[in-house]
């Protein structure tokens, strides 16, 4: 797996030293910063893939330093770390934007995990009875740098979801004689926290099935044809979740 480039961003030298010391171990890249203009300068030079800054930093806080790499880099993965903060700072780092607030000492395990997360190439299981929309899809998809696995029949799905962690499931409601909707819920009952997005053409008639399909905790339903920027940023959506849960 590729390494991933970490800037660390810290005003204690030796916690940034320390820091990089172990992330370098576990074979990541690492940069030093050692306030919140540095940090933000860095990127501007040597653009990293995630950032783990402190908060309280002479200068420029961390969540004002989040706020500026956001501006420069919006997808920027940034994890700020305190020893102690007041609410309303940490509140305030939240609506910047950070993944996730951690506490020192850092847990670097809970880091580690992840960075593994960051760059694993995520698995999309596309489900529909139509071989030609799970072509075109997969195409798309695959384009974007995602896994993707199809499955045209309804018996086929719990089998799929065996072979790799599945980012997400898109399901089409309509599958030849079975229903999406119970479909879903097979797949709650075995896994409860897998996001399911349902897809339909035919968004009135399935209106009861719809609502169901949203009780029994569809994430979403999608309607045919799929407007490929809604897909993504629903993807997107549930890509960042998954990440920050690992930090929890």
């Amino acid at each position: 797996m590729k390494p991933v480039k970490i800037l660390v961003v810290d005003d204690d030298r030796q916690i940034v030293k320390t820091t990089c010391d172990i992330l370098r171990v576990k074979g990541h890249e690492t940069i030093p910063a050692y306030s919140g203009e540095e940090g933000v300068a860095m990127l501007g030079s040597d653009r990293p893939d995630c950032v783990l800054m402190d908060i309280k930093m002479p200068g420029i806080s961390g969540v004002e330093a989040l706020k500026r790499m956001k501006e420069i880099a919006p997808a920027l993965p940034v994890i700020l770390v305190s020893a102690y903060a007041t609410e309303d700072l940490l509140e305030e780092a939240r609506q910047a934007g950070t993944y996730a607030i951690l506490s020192k000492p850092l847990n670097i395990q809970m880091v580690l995990s992840f960075l593994d997360l960051l760059h694993q190439k995520e698995n999309i299981l596309i489900v529909d009875d139509d071989p030609n929309f799970c072509k075109t899809l997969k195409d798309i998809l695959s384009m974007q740098g995602f896994r993707v696995e199809t499955v045209t029949q309804a018996q086929e799905v719990m089998r799929g979801l065996e072979n790799d962690r599945k980012l997400v499931v898109l399901l089409d409601l309509k599958l030849g004689e079975a229903s999406g909707v119970d479909v879903l819920k097979q797949i709650r009952l075995r896994y409860p926290s897998m996001p399911v997005v349902m897809v339909t053409g035919y968004h009135q008639e399935m209106g009861d099935a719809i609502a169901d399909g949203l009780q029994s905790g569809a994430y979403a339903c999608l309607q045919k044809p799929l407007e490929i920027d809604a897909l993504l940023r629903v993807i997107e959506e549930i890509r960042l979740s998954w990440l920050r849960n690992a930090l929890i």
